[in-house]
Parts: C-alpha cells; structure tokens; sequence
C-alpha cells in the first residue's frame, strides 16, 4: 500500500476484516499501544493498515487543520480499500474523532467505525460539545473506553452514544488503557477480542 506517507499494514492469513487505524494527537502510529492492538487484532483475524497525519509523519506536534486531518482519514480508507477486505476505520482518541466527522459527513464507505477512548473534551473541562456530530454517523460503531478516562467520563458519553453505537468498558482504564494490575498486553486483547465480536456480529 502507498499514498499515505508512513502508512503500516498488518495482514494476517484468513483476515476477516481490515480496519483502517488512526493515531491519537501525541502518539504517532508505532505507539506501543498501537502496536500492541494492531498484534493482538492480527490474532483475532482483523487485519490493521495503520497510519499517520501530515504532522506527526513530518515530526510536528501541532496537528494539522481538521481539513486536512478528515482528508487524510478519507485517503486511508480509499487505499486500503484495494486489499478487498470488509472495511471498518476508526483510531485512538483523535484519530477516532476524525474518523468519526469524516463518516458523519458521508464520506466513509466502510462497514463499521472503531473508537478507543474518545476525547470527549480536554482533560479538566467536562463537556460534550466534541459529540455534537456523532448522531449523524450512520455506520455501527464501537466504543471502547475506560473507566479511569479523563477526556471524558461515562456519565458524559453514554447519554451522547449514536443509536448504532456499542460501548464495552475496560475496567479501571485511563484514556491511554493503562489499568493497575494488569499488563499492556492483557488489557490489548480485551480490546482486540471485544473488536472482534462487536465485528463478527455486523
């Protein structure tokens, strides 16, 4: 795959669907979370193309303009579109965002969306104003979120979950899915496994 600077495809032998996986704000696309996930998905049979924006491919911390951001979640898709396999897109925090406001305006042709832990708001400033769009997504979508999560609550994103929506909650996680007690690892297949399922049923 070519066309976006950076970009990283997983795909395991018998994948059952590709999900085209965006990077949060701060952390570029070989995050070892992102890895983490993208490997344990690859188990699961769900292939991954992961991949960057212009800023973080460029070594900048400012994000891109949110034009940009949506076009770049758009081309992704486009390209990994080509290996053939059913379709979902989604990302961490951020990247999960834009994916969201590009399906919101009807430029995803994907079967599914994938949101671990969406930034409802900057950390200390409660609100769902980032949630507005969500009820114009029209494709299934799956919310994976912490309990521990700053950037926004489960009191604040339950009421604001579109009708297609599907939230599994990963006890005692922060937004980066950091849980006492237990592995990167662990909590990595938890979200792997519960991606799976949520998918199979599509």
């Amino acid at each position: 795959m070519t066309g976006v600077p950076g970009a990283l495809p997983l795909l395991p032998p018998g994948a059952r669907f590709l999900l085209v996986l965006a990077h949060g704000a701060g952390a570029g696309m070989r995050h070892p979370f992102m890895e983490g996930v993208a490997q344990a998905l690859a188990a699961e049979k769900i292939a991954t193309f992961r991949y960057e924006f212009p800023y973080m491919a460029a070594g900048r911390k400012r994000p891109d303009p949110k034009p940009v951001l949506l076009a770049t979640v758009r081309a992704a898709v486009d390209l990994a579109a080509r290996e053939g396999l059913p379709l979902l897109a989604g990302g961490k925090s951020m990247g999960g965002r834009m994916t969201t406001l590009a399906a919101a305006d009807g430029g995803l042709a994907v079967q599914g969306i994938v949101l671990l832990g969406f930034p409802l708001h900057p950390a200390g400033k409660p609100s769902s104003e980032r949630a507005e769009h969500l009820a114009r997504v029209v494709q299934p979508t799956l919310f994976v979120h912490g309990t521990r999560d700053k950037l926004g609550g489960l009191d604040l994103l339950r009421p604001v979950l579109p009708p297609k929506a599907t939230l599994h909650v990963v006890e005692g996680a922060d937004h980066g899915f950091a849980v006492k007690g237990r592995g990167s690892g662990d909590v990595q297949r938890e979200i792997a496994q519960a991606v799976a399922r949520w998918a199979d049923a599509l």
